[in-house]
């Protein structure tokens, strides 16, 4: 709601009065948001499943990025915008893009296209997965599992697997949880990527100006340090555990603001620069997803 309200205001103004403003904004709103969602986490159950799926996790993720990538090349979708819904869809979604879009140097229109095209198909499995687990005869535990796979989002999980039963949201949220430990490692592969890729680009370009080599600098997340930290204080600092929910919810609040700031920067101009090629990618590369998922759980190559 908050994205398409953000949208609605992008369409309603030929030109954004306070454009400047709302990215600087957003992009610390961004980061900020992330660090309070790290106080959501418990590191000894996330860790604890993780451990037991360590392989089939590291392996989906890899594969769902690298279909990302051929979709996006394919579809010759722009590679910021295809590398986001690749990360959104391998990992949890908006938490995964919110982490990753400031290590990229991510456009307003990348990261408003991303999260809508990821939110989209949220709301679809949210309506439709329930009713497909009743229908095959899966069990809470197969469906957990299938849940925490293929659906972006943590909060989209659990409104699916609440649905479906107390067993299934105990172990769709854990798996998701541990799932969603995956940012940090992605996160900085990425910016030592995009570090080597700047200082290979430093040394061919002999010529550069000192603004051109400023620009190609990469910031290391630092914010991610943070969301580490925040999920060691949840988990092993107890004293304050009275203000932990208080801060996620505030996270939560944060990318929710987040998210109507980023829709105001997305117009009518931007949307056709843009086209439909991202939604078809994330579309394409989620079916993919969950469909394979599906069928490795149900013939019990994937299991707890």
């Amino acid at each position: 709601m908050a994205l398409a309200g953000g949208l609605i205001f992008g369409f309603a103004f030929s030109e954004h009065p306070y454009e400047q403003e709302a990215k600087k904004l957003s992009k610390f709103l961004l980061q900020a948001s992330v660090v309070g969602l790290g106080f959501g986490m418990d590191l000894q159950q996330v860790l604890r499943v993780g451990r037991s799926g360590f392989v089939y996790t590291a392996a989906s993720i890899t594969v769902a990025l690298l279909l990302g990538w051929g979709l996006g090349t394919l579809l010759k979708v722009k590679k910021g915008t295809s590398y986001l819904i690749s990360a959104g869809t391998a990992i949890c979604g908006g938490s995964a893009i919110a982490a990753i879009a400031p290590i990229t140097h991510a456009g307003e229109d990348e990261i408003a296209v991303s999260l809508g095209t990821v939110f989209v198909l949220n709301s679809v499995a949210l309506l439709t997965f329930p009713a497909i687990g009743l229908m095959l005869h899966m069990s809470q535990t197969q469906f957990g599992l299938w849940a925490a796979l293929a659906i972006h989002d943590t909060s989209s999980v659990v409104g699916a697997t609440a649905k479906y039963g107390a067993v299934a949201l105990t172990v769709g949220t854990t798996v998701k949880l541990a799932r969603a430990l995956w940012i940090v490692p992605v996160s900085m592969g990425t910016a030592m990527v995009r570090k080597h890729s700047a200082q290979a680009a430093q040394k061919n370009g002999a010529q550069e100006t000192e603004a051109e080599r400023k620009s190609a600098r990469v910031r290391w997340p630092w914010f991610i340090l943070f969301f580490c930290l925040a999920a060691v204080a949840n988990t092993y600092v107890h004293f304050f555990q009275p203000a932990y929910p208080v801060l996620k919810h505030l996270g939560v609040i944060g990318l929710t603001v987040t998210l109507f700031l980023i829709g105001t920067g997305l117009s009518v101009k931007t949307l056709r620069e843009v086209g439909a090629r991202p939604l078809l990618q994330g579309v394409v590369l989620w079916a993919i997803v969950a469909v394979g998922s599906l069928e490795l759980i149900r013939i019990g190559w994937i299991h707890l």
